[in-house]
């Protein structure tokens, strides 16, 4: 990346913060690293960038989970668990990751959520 890195964007729901989401123990947040050439990335790549990130979660000494993150072309899209947006850009400046843009997560669904529709 050249330059200077772009401001990231902090989505929350209802724009008034994280503290809303009352119904986890801790708010989960959908944040996206825009990665040139990201699913070109090797195991070793992968497994490298991974330890850098445990290592910056374990230096906030803060409660923080890294639940999962997803690859595509030119962005990884992970998701984690802090009790704010400044947690996660802390995570990512300690990390030297990009967060291009860390969204609050308003509420989960899958496929598991239709058996709670009403029946037709």
């Amino acid at each position: 990346m050249s330059g200077r890195p772009a401001t990231p964007r902090v989505e929350t729901p209802d724009g008034s913060g994280p503290s809303d989401l009352k119904e986890q123990a801790m708010p989960r947040f959908v944040i996206e690293r825009e990665i040139p050439c990201a699913g070109n990335l090797s195991q070793e790549q992968l497994a490298e960038i991974a330890q850098t990130s445990n290592e910056a979660v374990a230096s906030l000494g803060v409660p923080y989970t890294w639940v999962n993150s997803y690859v595509t072309g030119d962005k990884i899209y992970c998701v984690h668990e802090a009790e704010d947006a400044e947690t996660i850009l802390e995570h990512a400046r300690r990390g030297g990751f990009p967060a291009n843009n860390v969204s609050a997560v308003a509420t989960e669904f899958g496929p598991q959520t239709a058996a709670t529709a009403p029946q037709r």
